[in-house]
């Protein structure tokens, strides 16, 4: 799922994390990404995907990430960290972290750019989109496929 890379987060190294959060802005691909903070012994991995793109998967995803099977390891993890009690800021971006479904949103300048989400919850919404925008069609493509179908019965019947 886009590009993968491996971050190792430590205090106070802001600017690979400032970095790897312009990086998948300026791609406009889903960015996989293990976080190693420090103080931390397991890493968190965490897809970036950027603003628009989770805007195009969640309009054609059918429903909402159903909250079993994978996602109670996620959401375990999630929550085993600490709440952040204020965003954490890299450099020009800002984490805001949420109490529920394990997402954070990025931001740059107020505006939010990208949000992590867990791996598997990032598949799932990939999936489901391109399966229902697959099978839809707007009016015009309707009415064109319409037409062929009406074209072929025609021909089968000679």
């Amino acid at each position: 799922m886009g590009i993968e890379v491996d971050v190792v987060v430590g205090h106070p190294v802001n600017d690979e994390v400032e970095r790897v959060l312009g990086l998948a802005e300026a791609v406009g691909e889903p960015v996989t990404v293990t976080f190693l903070w420090e103080g931390r012994e397991r890493a968190e991995r965490a897809v970036l995907v950027p603003a628009a793109m989770l805007a195009l998967w969640e309009h054609w995803a059918p429903t909402a990430y159903p909250a079993s099977g994978a996602a109670e390891e996620s959401r375990a993890v999630a929550e085993e960290q600490p709440e952040l009690a204020h965003p954490v800021e890299f450099g020009a971006f800002t984490l805001f972290r949420r109490r529920v479904g394990g997402r954070t949103a990025v931001a740059r300048e107020g505006v939010v750019v990208a949000e992590l989400l867990p791996p598997d919850e990032a598949h799932w919404l990939r999936e489901k989109a391109r399966d229902v925008r697959q099978g839809f069609m707007d009016a015009k493509q309707r009415a064109a496929f319409e037409e062929f179908l009406a074209r072929q019965a025609s021909g089968d019947d000679q």
